[in-house]
């Protein structure tokens, strides 16, 4: 399997994970089926949306190529109507939010560098794409974005871009390589999860 299919894979197993995840809370939300896709769509697709609009791709690649969209559409309905068979929902969205994460933030971060966006700029992209899909989720259903509560979220986007953007510098972003920077940030987001991992708060006037 060459990069370019690698790529390819992740960022379709991304918009599927990243639409369950937001099939999943809208699911929580008692929406409808159409609400419950259309949350789905724009978990899994507005990330790369605003990263191929940074990197001057038009139109975005979720209008561009129908496998994004169709994707997104059927993994969000699949939520709908398997949700009774999902236990602990929140734990699912949040187990699938965080492999969203890490996939989008590779494949983002990637697609930035070839495009010819400089390391800190690609990162900067890389994380976007992953945390894009999460901030249009949570407004969508009501919640404040998790990006701008304490948790550790977009901080490990943004260090996983980097370790992205190292590995690219380095030559050495092969398949594997770069599935463990994936992993690397979905690690890092479920273990602050556990164990309460917070990014600080401005204390008190």
């Amino acid at each position: 399997m060459n990069l370019g299919t690698g790529l390819l894979l992740a960022d379709l197993a991304g918009v599927a994970v990243f639409a369950a995840s937001g099939g999943s809370a809208a699911v929580a939300k008692r929406l409808d089926l159409f609400g419950v896709v259309f949350v789905g769509f724009v978990a899994a697709l507005g990330g790369g949306i605003v990263r191929d609009l940074v990197i001057g791709e038009v139109p975005p690649l979720a209008f561009a190529d129908w496998r994004y969209a169709v994707t997104a559409a059927v993994a969000s309905a699949a939520v709908f109507w398997l949700h009774p068979q999902l236990a602990r929902l929140r734990r699912t969205v949040l187990v699938l939010d965080a492999a969203g994460l890490g996939l989008f933030t590779v494949t983002g971060t990637v697609k930035a560098l070839e495009a010819g966006v400089p390391p800190v700029g690609a990162c900067i992209a890389g994380m976007l794409s992953g945390i894009g899909g999460g901030v249009g989720r949570d407004l969508l259903t009501g919640e404040i974005p998790i990006v701008l509560q304490r948790e550790i979220y977009a901080v490990a986007a943004l260090l996983g871009a980097v370790a992205v953007a190292v590995l690219v510098v380095l030559g050495v972003a092969g398949p594997l390589p770069l599935a463990a920077a994936a992993a690397l940030v979905i690690g890092l987001r479920l273990v602050a999860l556990r164990r309460r991992w917070s990014a600080p708060q401005a204390g008190p006037a």
